[in-house]
């Protein structure tokens, strides 16, 4: 009696896809927390300056902008989308909305709901561009980058906007308890990306549109609307990571988020997203937020200079992607 051997079935081939996927993504998320306390306790030895109470408290507002800027682009991300306008949509809502403030009157929970808003008008038009003109994610954001640079400039002369009221430094200086308030800010939108991923239809159609957006349209998902949600909400946390970081220093600077856009995509996919969709969690994006500030900073301890932070950076880049690549091909999932 022979044994026949029976091909696996589309279900099957898409339940191994899925289990590769997540298998893959945890992963990187162990190898990135790993890498994130090697590091730590390296700069602990060789910078003793690293582990001083102001060190640690300016490092948690650094990675403040980073993670929260990150939890937007990890939904973008999972759709198989990219965002590559977040550094000059931060500018531009920073600059705006300290002027909001200085030029206008406006109190510091206005100023602050002003720069939101301007990030998920930006956002709002990165994603019409995407699911409504057609044009690929990176073409639009990458003409976003240049727009909202642009817009920066013309609206700030290329000068500086001072003028805020000094209580506007609480949101990214103050503290609550022992807890700074930017880390607070990052605990509670991290905790609201997380629900928004797992409890909510625009969490479960990213997931699905990014694995296979044909597919996603064929079964009833209004591709449109969601896609266009979220580039919304990536803008607003790009408005709100400007504002933490305009906060910090009580002005608008119109040269702030040059190049900021590479730490918070590199943050995403050390974490374990994937460039080709379907694949991201707030948890693996905010390790690799803080692994990149942490690098950042002690570069700094050590005197390292920003070039030579941003070849490691893109070196980075490199490896977590061909990681995702490798990983892939190699449990038998879609590399597009």
């Amino acid at each position: 009696m022979t044994e026949q051997t029976k091909a696996p079935s589309n279900g099957d081939r898409g339940l191994l896809g899925g289990l590769s996927d997540r298998l893959s993504g945890a992963v990187s998320q162990v190898a990135a927390a790993g890498a994130l306390i090697v590091v730590f306790i390296l700069l602990s030895i060789v910078a003793p300056s690293f582990l001083t109470a102001d060190n640690l408290f300016n490092l948690g507002s650094q990675t403040s902008v980073n993670a929260v800027m990150a939890v937007g682009v990890t939904l973008v991300i999972i759709t198989g989308g990219i965002d590559l306008s977040v550094g000059s949509v931060a500018a531009l809502s920073g600059v705006i909305g300290v002027l909001l403030m200085a030029e206008y009157g406006f109190n510091p929970l206005l100023g602050v709901v002003g720069g939101l808003v301007v990030g998920a008008l930006a956002g709002l038009v990165n994603g019409l561009l995407v699911s409504v003109v057609g044009l690929p994610p990176f073409i639009a954001t990458l003409g976003m980058l240049s727009v909202g640079r642009g817009l920066v400039l013309i609206a700030t002369g290329a000068v500086a906007v001072f003028g805020a009221p000094d209580s506007f430094r609480l949101l990214g200086q103050g503290v609550v308890g022992i807890l700074p308030i930017p880390v607070l800010l990052i605990i509670v939108v991290a905790l609201l990306g997380y629900v928004v991923l797992t409890r909510t239809r625009l969490g479960r159609y990213a997931y699905v549109m990014g694995s296979n957006m044909e597919a996603a349209r064929l079964s009833g998902v209004p591709v449109k609307r969601y896609i266009t949600s979220v580039y919304v909400l990536s803008g607003a946390l790009a408005g709100l990571g400007g504002m933490i970081a305009a906060s910090r220093i009580n002005s608008g600077q119109p040269n702030f988020g040059e190049g900021l856009e590479l730490d918070v995509i590199a943050a995403v996919v050390i974490g374990g997203a994937s460039l080709f969709g379907g694949r991201g969690t707030v948890l693996g994006s905010l390790i690799g937020a803080f692994l990149v500030a942490v690098i950042r900073n002690g570069a700094v301890q050590l005197n390292i200079g920003t070039f030579y932070q941003n070849v490691l950076i893109g070196v980075i880049i490199w490896l977590a992607v061909w990681w995702d690549y490798y990983q892939r091909r190699k449990l038998g999932g879609d590399v597009g």
